[in-house]
């Protein structure tokens, strides 16, 4: 009886330390993003770190080796959560174009729906273009579906999300240093001019880019 009480416990202490150990290591991932939006990788010290998880700074090496492999995990976990919320809203859309172009319009309003994604995705998404993770495949299943259906000219996709990749990035730093511009022109705009250059005639991507957007669920 008293060996299966400590049996017991046992595993209760162990549930309790795997607890303790992933609220540690989501703490310092969230801090990381934070500081990732707030001023990149350059200047940041461990001790920042840990001191905006709140954690003391010996926990820092029992989760990770270096501030780069931190950082690395902020971001990719900032790319598979957008790309998620992606999917739960374009989802149901059934023209390949539209899905497109809807991604496209609703990643420019993120400077003013989700702030933080934002400026992580500027001040590090142009290396993760050509990732295997987050947005990069997921980019490239929607052009490959709008190719195969052939909504879109296409003829390489892997290309075509560089290309748009980089406009999209080229957009959002614009938007992040010129709070005066209006958001949804600029996006839109964006949308309608990269549906016209994957092969769509101009009035038709005008009025694919101003249909009613769904709407992203809140940061």
């Amino acid at each position: 009886m008293s060996t299966d009480g400590q049996g017991a416990a046992g595993g209760q202490s162990l549930n309790r330390l795997d607890r303790r150990k992933a609220r540690t290591r989501a703490a310092l991932v969230a801090a990381a993003q934070r500081l990732l939006a707030e001023q990149g990788r350059a200047d940041v010290s461990i001790q920042e770190i840990t001191d905006a998880a709140d954690v003391g700074f010996g926990s820092f090496y029992n989760h990770f080796t270096s501030k780069e492999e931190l950082f690395d995990e902020a971001v990719a976990l900032t790319l598979d959560e957008y790309g998620a919320l992606l999917d739960s809203v374009v989802g149901d859309l059934g023209d390949p174009a539209e899905v497109f172009a809807a991604s496209v319009r609703l990643t420019g309003r993120l400077q003013h729906t989700h702030r933080q994604m934002a400026r992580i995705l500027v001040r590090t998404g142009m290396s993760y273009l050509t990732a295997e993770g987050g947005l990069a495949p997921q980019a490239m299943r929607d052009l490959q579906a709008a190719s195969d259906s052939e909504r879109l000219d296409i003829d390489d996709p892997q290309t075509a999300v560089a290309m748009t990749g980089g406009a999209l990035l080229g957009v959002l730093h614009l938007l992040e240093n010129r709070p005066d511009l209006d958001v949804v022109n600029v996006t839109d705009q964006l949308a309608a001019r990269l549906l016209r250059m994957f092969g769509l005639p101009g009035d038709e991507a005008t009025e694919i880019a101003s249909r009613p957007l769904p709407q992203l669920p809140p940061a």
